[in-house]
């Protein structure tokens, strides 16, 4: 499930960016934080592999 994001957290996003950044950068940074806190709720639920079995299963060298 996403979480919304609150209109003070994509000022701040948008104040941290450089004056010359693009729509592109934006858009960039938004997509970042989104993963980044998805992979934190699936750590914290519980909902991760380890790093082995996800190589293992991909036929990836250990």
């Amino acid at each position: 499930m996403r979480r919304m994001m609150s209109k003070q957290e994509a000022k701040r996003l948008v104040d941290m960016m450089p004056d010359n950044a693009t729509w592109d950068d934006l858009i960039h940074e938004i997509y970042v934080r989104e993963a980044i806190e998805r992979g934190l709720a699936d750590s914290k639920a519980g909902r991760t592999k380890d790093v082995i079995e996800v190589r293992r299963k991909s036929k990836l060298p250990e």
